[in-house]
């Protein structure tokens, strides 16, 4: 398949500068890139990612654009001999550069990025589980936690340094808080070692503060859980994970909620089910239970026999799901309970109601009819 022009695939015109082809590649990039796109369109996107990257890096360098602008592919393509085509460390800065930016924008600067000559680092995103009731996360809740915090230091204002003295500027990078190290035809950049990417050195450290120029505290936090949340479920709050370094910013809390088990009811989806004990003599006979919802209780009729197991549905007794247009069902399940510690006048009664069933034959179990039969079935 032939290759689409460059330009047509950075979306640009022929004489567009080379802010505005840097640009159009980071959006690519970021829109295409294999970690941002999953599942069926992740090939799609590869593709897409990987032609938008060699646009970008024959047309980001002077001397590949200008052969591909007098003689298209064949200008940059090394294997016909395209005379604007070099594999050299001279012509790797200006895709590095620009692939560095994109991977701090896709990851939100975890990777580290530069900010008045240091490196810049995203904060660490913190997680807390809250456990809730199953009626919290039916109907919502506001709460409070306490999240650990970072505030500026009173005695050094922040600096890191003992009162009275200053942070010096590394030696080792010059206060850049980089170093490069050439690894043949490649030029790598790493954090300084001996700064760590602040570009500073603290001699003499704050006392208070151990030289890192913030106290750890806690602080409260109002968090709202909103209504239909379930298990798993996490909540993000922006900002409030650990503060970035050299005024990088701050990560996020994930609250990941637990829910505690019921007594009463167990969650599907945004469907519950209940088991309801009912006595021997209410299945035989029919007629009301009173049954529990969360909403308080409800009413349902037992037919005459009802079998044990039995399931009720009630419509939208469940839960209204976070995503959900309507509110799922409640099944109440019929557990038959068998009556125990009897007198001997209800033991009587019984033996004479097991006599009548026994003469009036099958019909008044026809499960164990049916039962036996295929028994007899298995033995033949």
């Amino acid at each position: 398949m032939a290759k689409r022009d460059y330009y047509e695939v950075l979306g640009v015109a022929k004489n567009a500068s080379d802010e505005d082809i840097k640009k159009a590649y980071r959006k690519l990039a970021m829109k295409y890139h294999p970690d941002r796109n999953q599942g069926e369109k992740a090939k799609e996107a590869e593709d897409k990612f990987k032609e938008a990257k060699e646009a970008y890096e024959m047309l980001s360098e002077p001397q590949k654009r200008a052969a591909y602008d007098q003689f298209g592919h064949a200008g940059v393509d090394p294997n016909m001999g395209g005379a604007g085509f070099r594999g050299g460390p001279e012509n790797f800065g200006g895709f590095a550069e620009a692939f560095g930016d994109i991977f701090g924008d896709i990851f939100g600067g975890a990777g580290g990025q530069r900010r008045g000559g240091q490196q810049v680092y995203r904060g660490s995103d913190l997680s807390y589980t809250m456990e809730i009731t199953l009626e919290e996360a039916a109907l919502g809740k506001d709460s409070q936690i306490r999240i650990p915090t970072w505030d500026t230091c009173e005695t050094c204002h922040g600096t890191g340094a003992k009162p009275g003295t200053q942070p010096k500027t590394c030696s080792t990078c010059n206060g850049a808080g980089a170093v490069h190290m050439r690894q043949g035809f490649f030029s790598i950049q790493q954090t300084c070692p001996n700064c760590h990417g602040s570009g500073k050195i603290i001699p003499e450290p704050c006392t208070t503060c151990n030289g890192q120029g913030r106290l750890k505290r806690q602080k409260t936090l109002e968090v709202k859980i909103p209504a239909g949340i379930n298990e798993g479920m996490r909540i993000r709050s922006a900002g409030n994970g650990e503060p970035g370094s050299n005024g990088g910013p701050p990560g996020d809390l994930f609250i990941e909620i637990r829910i505690k088990p019921h007594e009463v009811f167990e969650r599907d989806g945004d469907d519950l089910h209940c088991t309801v004990p009912v006595g021997l003599t209410t299945v035989a006979l029919g007629g009301p239970i009173q049954v529990p919802t969360l909403g308080g209780s409800a009413e349902i009729e037992l037919p005459e026999g009802t079998q044990h197991g039995k399931t009720f549905r009630l419509r939208g007794k469940g839960i209204k799901g976070l995503r959900s247009s309507y509110p799922g069902d409640l099944y109440v399940h019929v557990a038959v309970e068998t009556p125990i510690k009897l007198t001997e006048h209800q033991r009587k009664l019984l033996k004479e109601l097991d006599e009548s069933f026994r003469k009036g034959g099958d019909k008044h179990s026809p499960n164990a009819k049916s039962w036996t039969d295929r028994v007899k079935d298995i033995f033949k």
